[in-house]
């Protein structure tokens, strides 16, 4: 092997930091932007985001250290499209080239928008914006809460709305922040301040209306679930009619604008006289038909047969007495002879089975001394002193003489040989 064959010869390591300083010293590869899919995204716990960028026929391994990722108002995920500002460099460990990120930005939707929609779908899966944990309003409010800017329209607005329609109602504000890093906080703060002091029947939060980004402190995710947390009714008002935050799907009720809110806190005192004013007329009207109809029936009562005539009431009553008594002693007569009736029937089926009945045809009955009946021949003696009873009287007689059937039908036989 010659010299100049040598010379040529590299080691693996050589090759591949050749390669990374020839990418990186190319000016178009220190600044690329590129655009693709987002595919295998892993967010490691260092913080620092590894994904592959890829189209329709090729892709690329990409990485966004800790420090960029947190920049970042949305999450990745798999098959987002995404527009990439890095730079392009060799992964000498791995032999491979890969895009170093320093931005990330979604394809045809902001990252404000694409933060947005992730964070409302987030919350509406948890259930923070469930109509069944939506409180209802108090109706007459004796304090009204207000967090939001003490500089800005919104409280002035609020202020003048309330004092006209129900100028009984205090307003209480808590100053915060409507816009800027810190406003979350502060807008958190002034709802935990009224919810935990408790010196407010309804909370109004709000601001009035600007960019999204203006708006943005109110799609603050904490703050989504203070006001979710809060045992006072919250009402938002961010904006105008056309802008939504989070703040207004969770809120207990939405108002299109601060003014509108205020509208929706309290009542009209207006229109609650003239709703007082009619109830007034209609009780009045009420009564007055009332005690026409208790005047007129009074009048029918006085005028009525038992008044005019009690004497002729008393009379039909008598009359009504007398039928009354002489219908229970026709009832009373039919019964007795209907019973009577029943037991002449019952006395002659008795008279019929009478023993007496029997000695009046001309039978006896005989007893013996223990006064028991004698049925046959052989309950007697020669000798026995027995009583005959007749049907009108009884005869005492002694025993001199027995004869048995049976010895009387053989002297027959003998008569008749």
């Amino acid at each position: 092997m010659s010299m100049n064959e040598s010379k040529n010869i590299l080691t693996v390591s050589q090759l591949t930091e050749y390669l990374r300083l020839k990418i990186e010293s190319d000016a178009l590869l220190s600044g690329v932007y590129v655009t693709g899919e987002i595919s295998n995204f892993t967010r490691h716990r260092s913080g620092h985001l590894y994904f592959t960028v890829k189209d329709e026929s090729s892709s690329i391994s990409a990485v966004m250290f800790r420090s960029a990722a947190a920049k970042l108002r949305f999450e990745p995920e798999d098959g987002m499209k995404i527009i990439i500002c890095g730079r392009v460099s060799f992964y000498p460990a791995q032999g491979k080239c890969q895009l170093y990120v320093d931005s990330l930005t979604p394809d045809g939707l902001g990252s404000l928008a694409m933060q947005y929609e992730q964070l409302k779908n987030r919350l509406g899966a948890a259930g923070l914006f469930d109509a069944s944990h939506k409180k209802p309003l108090p109706a007459y409010p004796k304090v009204i809460g207000v967090v939001t800017s003490p500089t800005g329209a919104v409280i002035r607005d609020i202020i003048n709305v309330v004092t006209r329609r129900f100028p009984s109602t205090k307003i209480l504000l808590y100053p915060a922040l409507v816009q800027g890093e810190e406003a979350p906080q502060a807008l958190i703060d002034g709802i935990n301040f009224f919810d935990a002091s408790k010196c407010a029947d309804v909370v109004i939060i709000g601001r009035g209306g600007g960019s999204m980004e203006d708006l943005w402190a109110f799609n603050n995710e904490a703050l989504a679930y203070a006001i979710y947390s809060a045992s006072i009714p919250v009402i938002s008002a961010v904006g105008h009619e056309t802008d939504f935050t989070i703040c207004d799907f969770v809120a207990d009720l939405r108002a299109p604008t601060p003014s509108a809110a205020a509208e929706l806190a309290v009542p009209d005192r207006e229109e609650l006289l003239a709703r007082l004013e009619n109830y007034k007329k209609r009780m009045y009207t009420s009564l007055v038909n009332n005690f026409q109809i208790k005047r007129e029936r009074l009048k029918k009562l006085s005028e009525s047969y038992v008044l005019t005539n009690p004497a002729r009431m008393f009379e039909l009553r008598k009359l009504f007495v007398d039928t009354l008594s002489d219908r229970l002693d026709r009832n009373i007569a039919d019964k007795l002879t209907k019973c009577k009736n029943i037991l002449e029937r019952e006395a002659s089926k008795l008279e019929a089975l009478s023993p007496l009945a029997v000695l009046s045809r001309g039978y006896s009955a005989v007893f013996n001394k223990e006064n028991s009946l004698v049925r046959s021949v052989d309950e007697v003696k020669l000798g026995d002193t027995l009583s005959i009873s007749l049907c009108d009287g009884d005869i005492d007689a002694s025993v001199i003489s027995i004869k048995n059937s049976n010895d009387k039908q053989k002297n027959n036989r003998k008569r008749d040989n």
